[in-house]
Order: structure tokens, then C-alpha cells, then sequence
């Protein structure tokens, strides 16, 4: 009988994890921390708990507009299966929870899992593209107490690197999309002084993203998920808006906006599963821009994880257990999907 080695990368991400708790944790005064949460107006927590199902909701509909050139889906097996995902990737490590949400779909809809998971691709494309656009915004708007004149301007300066990015991204997928093969000539040839071997790969992996990538042509498709996109994020912010209210902060939606973005980046931080320890860090971080105190930093950051982690969780593994799916099993029938595709 062998015994199976733990992965590298969750060990890393277990090791990351735990050293953001140390840092959080080792100065904090659990008395302050306990008066924060008796404080808290737990009213605000039913509305935000509402406004999280709807983002979750809205991202199923935005996905029905991605695979609308494959097959028309219905939101009765989006919905399940996108909340299928959110649960895996909270509980399984390396973000496995798209490969299951891209199989509880294949299997609902009869569409490939490959074809699926490309139009999860997109999707995160599309998340990419509006975060960029928060962060365009909440740059060049967002107030700072007085004493953060330093931390403002650096902001503004990000705002107009951000807006150099955001326009390089879409002319860059842009001429992928309509001028392929100039596109990956002019890559290859700009990589190749660093390395052939990663110009060959890079010009490889960009033919085969595009062509496997299915785009909504018309306009209908495309102002879906344009406007989808943006109920998405607007409803994932609103929620973190709510639980600064609960703990009595008052403070203008550009403050929630760049939490939001702290905690984007937060995700994608090497971390245990849920990304428990560097979520927390970022939401602190965030908050001490506004000079909000280390406890009740600390505090609203347990709550916006928890009403982000369990939830959805919760619903997930009901949603998993309803359709009778093996998690197990997903990766054996992928596996075995692929090796019959041509």
C-alpha cells in the first residue's frame, strides 16, 4: 500500500495561511475584539446574506450569456453548479472548484467539460476586466483620512497605471481575437531573446486559447454580459458596504470598493482552502487605510469571510448531495472525457 505525498503547494499555502494568522493575531486585544462584536447591529447581516445569493445568482446568469454560442443552458442547472464551485473552491486547494462546476454542468446540460471550462475562462477574463474597472474608479475617487496624503497620491498614480493596463488588455485581446496569427508572431518574437522554448510555448498556449474560447458575437450577448458583469461586482460590494454599517462605520462606497480590491488580490495569494489567514490580512489592511483599529479590523474582516465561506458552503454541498455528484469522481471522469476527445 503507498501512501500518497501531501501537495507542495497546499503546504506552502497551509504554512502562508498560518503566518498571516500569527501576524494577526499577535498583538490583538480579544477584549476590544469582543466588545466590537457586541456592538455589532446583526441587522444588517439578513440583507447582506440576500445581496451574496444574488451576486452568486447574477454570475449564473452572465454564464448562461458565455455558453449562449455552444448551447442554450438553463438557470435552473447554471445556478446549482455555479454555487457547487464556489463551495469546492472553498474547500478543496489550487482553485480545483472550477473543474467541479465545469463538470456539474457538463453533466446537467450534455455539453463537454472542456467545452464547459473554457467558458469559465472567459468568465474570469470578465472578472478581471471589471476589477480593473473598480479599481480604475476607486483610485481616482476614494477620500483618505487627513495624515494620508502620501497614500492618496500613490493611489491616483495607480489609477492612471491601472487605465494604461485596462486599455493594453483589451487592445491586446482584441487583436487576438481579429489578428491571430500577427498577434502570436509579434509575442513569440518578443519572448524569444528570453527563451525560444517559452516564446514556442507562449504562442501555443495564445492559438490554442483563442481558438477553444467561444465569444458572444452579437450585440445582446455582449451588453449581457457586460451589465451582468457589473450587477456581479456592484452586489459582492454592496455586502461589504453592509457590514461596515454593522459595526457602525459610515463610510462612502469607494471605501468598500477598496476592500473589495484588497480582497481580490487577496484570493490569489498562494493559501489553505477558503483562503483563510491572507483573506483576513487584506481586509485588515484595507481597513487601517481609514485608520479603523486593529480589533474591529479584525472583526469585520471574520465576518465578511464567514458571510462570503459559509453560506455558500453550505448550499453547495446540499446542491452536491441533491444531484447525487461525487467529487471524487470528477477528476477520473475528466480524465477519462479528455482521452476520448480527438
Amino acid at each position: 500500500m503507498t501512501t500518497q505525498k501531501p501537495d507542495k503547494k497546499l503546504l506552502i499555502g497551509i504554512a502562508i495561511s498560518a503566518l498571516c494568522l500569527f501576524l494577526l493575531f499577535r498583538k490583538i486585544d480579544f477584549r476590544k475584539m469582543a466588545d466590537a462584536f457586541a456592538a455589532m447591529d446583526y441587522r444588517y447581516l439578513v440583507p447582506a446574506l440576500v445581496l451574496t445569493f444574488v451576486s452568486y445568482y447574477l454570475r449564473a446568469v452572465r454564464w448562461k450569456f458565455l455558453l449562449a454560442p455552444i448551447k442554450s443552458t438553463r438557470l435552473g442547472n447554471l445556478f446549482p453548479s455555479t454555487l457547487i464551485g464556489y463551495m469546492a473552491n472553498n474547500l478543496l486547494p489550487a482553485r480545483l472548484g472550477e473543474l467541479v462546476r465545469a463538470h456539474s454542468l457538463g453533466q446537467k446540460e450534455g455539453i463537454g467539460t472542456s467545452a464547459v471550462f473554457a467558458s469559465l475562462v472567459l468568465d474570469r477574463l470578465c472578472d478581471g476586466f471589471t476589477v480593473l474597472l473598480v479599481l480604475l474608479i476607486t483610485f481616482f475617487t476614494i477620500k483618505l483620512p487627513s495624515g494620508m496624503e502620501r497614500v492618496q497620491h500613490g493611489l491616483v498614480t495607480g489609477g492612471y497605471v491601472t487605465f494604461a493596463l485596462y486599455l493594453f488588455v483589451l487592445a491586446f485581446l482584441f487583436l487576438l481575437r481579429w489578428r491571430t496569427e500577427f498577434t502570436v508572431k509579434v509575442v513569440t518574437r518578443v519572448l524569444h531573446p528570453f527563451s525560444a522554448r517559452l516564446a514556442e510555448h507562449a504562442g501555443a498556449l495564445l492559438v490554442s486559447f483563442i481558438s477553444g474560447i467561444r465569444i458572444p458575437t452579437s450585440i445582446s450577448g455582449i451588453s449581457g454580459v457586460a451589465v451582468s458583469s457589473l450587477l456581479v461586482w456592484a452586489t459582492a460590494i454592496w455586502p461589504v458596504d453592509l457590514m461596515l454599517r454593522s459595526f457602525g462605520l459610515f463610510l462612502p462606497p469607494s471605501a468598500s470598493m477598496f476592500i473589495m480590491v484588497f480582497l481580490v488580490f487577496a484570493v490569489m495569494v498562494p493559501a489553505s482552502p477558503g483562503f483563510i489567514g491572507t483573506y483576513h490580512i487584506a481586509c485588515v489592511t484595507a481597513l487601517s487605510a481609514f485608520q479603523i483599529g486593529s480589533e474591529k479590523a479584525l472583526s469585520i474582516a471574520i465576518v465578511i469571510h464567514a458571510m462570503g465561506f459559509f453560506p455558500v458552503t453550505v448550499v453547495g454541498l446540499y446542491c452536491l448531495w441533491r444531484d447525487k455528484v461525487s467529487i471524487r469522481s470528477i477528476g477520473v471522469t475528466n480524465t477519462e472525457e479528455q482521452l476520448r476527445e480527438p
